[in-house]
């Protein structure tokens, strides 16, 4: 064989490897870079790495001084700020996003991850591994409560939360911002009664008119901040206090609701009454629950443990349907269906509303109620461990045949 076929055959060799391997390693991954591969190869040229649907709100000229602000850090900071919506390739989870990203630049044994939060749209949570060393993840949540950024835009709002990390006292920041939240939303609700009441002569006719105002109120500031373009930042403060509110509603209902079954069981005929233990006992949980609640979560359990006493009480506690397992605060569950879960091959027989049957069959995802995992993330209740959460380990009554056994150490235990 000549030199010059053995030096063909040797280039021809060479790019036929190149192209094998790059095959290889593209069909790993999908045969196209995956978002996450997008991201980390970005943020290994730039700390900064902003999706087009935010390059009005962040431009290029902003992105290169925020850029040049982590660089004055010298902190392990990178940004990552893109829309998360369910059902995308982060599922709509920044966790699930944050830990992509940390995957895909595994030489970074450091790192500070400030990215968009999946729950709340255009504000921002916080990462930092391999320990919180710059209480990261308190740093970037006191950002979005702080006056200075109420009405800022997402830039404004990044900076802000990058100063905060470094300067290093993200825990003691967030805990002033916050320390007057829940005082404030009290102090309006107890106003806005106090003037239904005089105009009305009662409570009543607060829950009659004030409660639909509200809600027709929320529904018109969410069309609009939704129908702006570009997306505007929506400050966590106002999360915040809808959260607070929601809660407080629904805790004066289920209080009402205890209330209204003890009532019940107190007149119920003892010799007629098949289920009346089992509603007493209902009702003893639910009113411990009460007790002990620290969320909607809770709340909602106080809400099926009631509802299962008032079956016990008509004697449908055999064949009623419990509330809804994706979200109990829909309601009753209107049939039961097989749902597998994310990751498993069995299936579960969970009771659902008519509106969660539908996504089911749809294929998409159903509405659920959510609550807070060990690593503060917030996750699907019935993703947490059993023995942390009795929710998750009875799914208000899907999995199990009663409530009523729930008992304060369970409840202790989450």
């Amino acid at each position: 064989m000549s030199t010059d076929v053995k030096r063909l055959t040797a280039v021809l060799a060479a790019l036929l490897l190149t192209a094998l391997t790059t095959t290889a390693a593209r069909a790993a991954d999908g045969g196209t870079p995956s978002a996450g591969q997008r991201i980390a190869s970005s943020l290994r040229g730039s700390p900064v790495y902003v999706d087009e649907a935010y390059a009005d709100a962040v431009p290029p000229s902003r992105q290169r001084e925020l850029a040049q602000q982590i660089r004055r850090t010298g902190l392990p900071i990178k940004v990552v700020l893109t829309p998360l919506t369910k059902g995308d390739a982060f599922d709509g989870d920044s966790g699930v996003l944050a830990g992509t990203v940390r995957d895909r630049l595994p030489d970074q044994r450091e790192l500070i991850l400030i990215t968009t939060d999946g729950d709340f749209p255009d504000s921002l949570t916080g990462e930092e591994w391999p320990a919180d060393t710059h209480q990261t993840r308190d740093a970037v949540s006191a950002a979005g409560f702080l006056d200075e950024t109420r009405d800022a835009g997402l830039a404004d709002l990044t900076a802000k939360a990058v100063e905060l990390v470094a300067e290093g006292k993200g825990t003691q920041r967030y805990e002033e911002a916050v320390k007057d939240l829940g005082d404030d939303t009290r102090r309006r609700e107890e106003q806005a009664e106090e003037r239904a009441e005089s105009a009305s002569g009662g409570p009543v006719w607060w829950l009659l008119v004030g409660v639909p105002v509200l809600a027709l109120t929320a529904l018109a500031t969410r069309t609009a901040v939704r129908s702006r373009k570009p997306a505007p930042a929506v400050p966590q403060l106002v999360f915040a206090t809808a959260r607070a509110a929601d809660e407080a509603e629904l805790r004066r209902r289920a209080e009402a609701e205890v209330l209204a079954l003890g009532e019940a069981t107190r007149a119920a005929d003892v010799s007629t009454t098949r289920g009346l233990q089992h509603a007493l006992d209902a009702y003893a949980a639910a009113g411990t629950v009460l007790d002990e609640a620290r969320g909607l979560p809770d709340l909602a359990g106080v809400l099926a443990l009631v509802q299962e006493g008032r079956d016990a009480l008509a004697g449908d506690d055999d064949t009623a349907l419990p509330r809804c397992f994706f979200n109990p605060l829909h309601g009753r569950a209107a049939l039961r269906t097989g749902w597998r879960p994310l990751g498993r091959r069995d299936r579960l027989d969970v009771a659902v509303c008519q509106e969660c049957a539908d996504a089911l069959r749809d294929r998409r995802a159903p509405e659920v109620l959510t609550d807070t995992d060990e690593d503060g993330r917030t996750v699907p209740y019935f993703e947490l461990p059993a023995e942390r959460s009795a929710w998750a380990a009875t799914g208000y009554g899907s999995l199990t045949a009663t409530l009523a056994g729930i008992n304060s150490r369970r409840i202790r235990a989450r």
